[in-house]
């Protein structure tokens, strides 16, 4: 019986690690980190900034649809509540829960790099780089959960700095002025995954497009969508 009840519990840990966990990164204009995505366990997705703060949840347009374009959330209809303006003044009126997943934040008293940010989502911990850390990542998010998070430094390649380097495992590289003086900064690998795009010498109505790979692929359990 004993061993029962620890198989059930084992599956319930489970079940919500995978449930409230980090889904997706977008990466804007193929160059810079735009948002964190976590899904939750009633299918809705809560996106956050690179520096902590909820951007937009609902849930994932289904292609076909009319209006449909990559990245678009339809709105949630379920219940979404908000601190009320007699909570902590670094938390008053910023969502509290969407759905069953609650959202709790950094209170006024921590540090600035901490300060309002999004402290869990659900049962996922988040944690910032502080105000002594790298000029270029400072304040950014530096972990979900297990996951570690990592970004090029200010003493990396001029157009690197501040970009994502990695979630746990999973690397990535970005075109330099010396690999494609046109792509510079975009994005040239995400784990084993490699990007090319059309450069100067190609055609002038494909330049700078993508030229091989896909817009969106899973990687390590993590979706990485290029908009």
């Amino acid at each position: 019986m004993k061993r029962f009840f620890l198989l059930i519990a084992f599956f319930l840990v489970t079940v919500i690690s995978f449930s409230q966990s980090l889904s997706q990164v977008t990466l804007s204009g193929a160059t810079s980190l735009s948002s964190f995505s976590f899904l939750t366990d009633q299918q809705a997705i809560i996106r956050v900034t690179p520096d902590g703060r909820v951007l937009e949840w609902g849930v994932e347009m289904q292609q076909g649809r009319n209006g449909y374009y990559q990245g678009k959330l339809d709105p949630y209809m379920g219940r979404v509540d908000y601190y009320s303006q007699d909570a902590d003044e670094a938390i008053r009126g910023k969502v509290k829960s969407v759905g069953a997943c609650n959202i709790t934040y950094f209170t006024s008293s921590m540090p600035d790099a901490q300060r309002g940010k999004v402290k869990t989502i659900g049962a996922v911990a988040l944690d910032y780089y502080m105000d002594y850390d790298n000029e270029s990542y400072k304040g950014k998010l530096k972990s979900a959960g297990h996951l570690s998070i990592a970004y090029y430094a200010s003493y990396d390649n001029e157009y690197f700095r501040g970009k994502l380097k990695s979630i746990s495992n999973t690397s990535l590289t970005y075109y330099s002025i010396f690999d494609d003086k046109l792509n510079k900064g975009k994005i040239k690998s995400i784990g084993t995954s490699l990007y090319s795009w059309y450069n100067e010498f190609d055609r002038k109505e494909y330049q700078g497009e993508m030229k091989s790979s896909a817009t969106i692929q899973k990687i390590n359990g993590v979706t990485y969508n290029i908009f």
